[in-house]
């Protein structure tokens, strides 16, 4: 055991570190892969995956299916997701996440957690490790957007021991929010490695409607189409029906073959969901087809290939960057987020939507932009998960 200014490395009394993640959404999974995957392999590191309220869901796409399809052990679950459709969910959901991450971890006892960006359910795992004296990291911290997300990705940075950030500016807003600068480092984003090989590959040939099922019609993907994906934005949930209302009006409008995906578990995602229902119902023959989820690789391909992206995901911000596609960003469920010059932004009202669309359509294709990273985030963060100090504490008794 090596000591270093109240600071010592397990790995001189232990051959490997056990390193727990937890995933809690489709879109933690997405943005974890490669750094899971990079855990798995590293010889010095054991994984501890956990997986967590939505990414259990049928009803959001059921994305542990997708993780033990791709190899991953699951260590343990949680069911934790309440309602959506009550005021209180998210809190709720919160709550019990604490309760149950502290028992799981008291049992697996890992060597350093690992929480991801900002999503409400990320706030338990934070909080668990927290008070337990686990190390804890954090991926994607100091990033800023329009709605309750931004605070919870903050808190997260104040309970956080080690910041892996994607960009950096990002890296000097944590450092702005008190951090020390020793413990931040400049990683990228890890969904920019799967994005960046798909950039850098031939089309991959799959029939997402074999594969996903999903419901509507099933628009000729050969040829031009649009993909949408808008979530609820959690401070406006009292506008959620409307904004999908008006987006759901544009794209009507448009006419173009569309693939739609489903919206996260949030605020407002009843509100949300049941618009999308109404419409779907009342326009059966409209050229939209509905998915719930798919493979992070194959989302990836159909948003290469599509001629514009439309909604208010951080996925038209970062990997759609990153893969030159046209995006018209709606609302400000992003206000803030650094954005590339393939991103328009405009404002929920269907004849903005649609004006926004064509001007994207008629520019076309964008060059990549490598603003999130450069492709190497998953490897970078499992060697730097070997190397950074675990923090000792006295009352600790693992």
């Amino acid at each position: 055991m090596i000591w270093n200014n109240g600071i010592f490395s397990l790995n001189h009394t232990y051959n490997m570190r056990k390193i727990c993640v937890v995933v809690t959404a489709r879109a933690t999974y997405g943005r974890i892969k490669t750094v899971l995957s990079a855990i798995q392999s590293h010889s010095q590191l054991e994984l501890q995956l956990v997986v967590a309220a939505s990414a259990l869901s049928d009803k959001f796409g059921s994305v542990v299916n997708y993780i033990e399809k791709d190899g991953f052990d699951i260590t343990s679950r949680i069911s934790n997701l309440m309602e959506t459709g009550h005021s209180t969910f998210a809190a709720k959901t919160t709550g019990l996440g604490i309760i149950e991450l502290a028992g799981i971890f008291e049992n697996i006892r890992p060597d350093v957690v690992v929480t991801v960006a900002d999503r409400f359910e990320t706030m338990a795992t934070a909080i668990a490790a927290a008070y337990m004296n686990i190390p804890l990291v954090h991926i994607q911290g100091g990033e800023v957007t329009g709605n309750i997300d931004e605070k919870v990705r903050h808190a997260i940075t104040k309970l956080a021991d080690f910041h892996f950030v994607a960009t950096a500016a990002s890296r000097q807003r944590v450092i702005r929010l008190g951090e020390s600068a020793e413990r931040i480092f400049f990683t990228g984003c890890p969904s920019i490695d799967i994005a960046i090989k798909i950039l850098n590959n031939k089309d991959l040939p799959f029939d997402p409607y074999e594969i996903y099922g999903g419901v509507g019609p099933k628009p000729d993907l050969s040829k031009r189409y649009l993909v949408v994906m808008q979530h609820p934005v959690t401070t406006e949930s009292g506008s959620s029906k409307d904004q999908i209302d008006q987006t759901l009006a544009a794209i009507l409008a448009m006419d173009i073959p569309t693939l739609w995906f489903w919206p996260n578990a949030d605020h407002g995602t009843y509100e949300t969901s049941h618009g999308i229902r109404v419409f779907r119902e009342m326009n059966e023959h409209a050229p939209i087809h509905f998915f719930k989820n798919m493979t992070p690789e194959h989302f990836l391909v159909l948003l290469k290939q599509c001629s514009c992206l439309v909604g208010n995901s951080s996925v038209g911000i970062r990997e759609g960057a990153c893969l030159g596609v046209p995006v018209v960003n709606i609302g400000s469920r992003q206000n803030g987020r650094e954005k590339g010059s393939n991103v328009i932004d405009c404002r929920p009202a269907a004849n903005e939507i649609t004006q926004s669309i064509w001007r994207q359509l008629n520019h076309g294709r964008y060059e990549p932009d490598f603003l999130y990273g450069k492709g190497n985030s998953g490897s970078r963060i499992a060697d730097l998960l070997v190397e950074i100090p675990l923090l000792f504490d006295k009352k600790i008794t693992y």
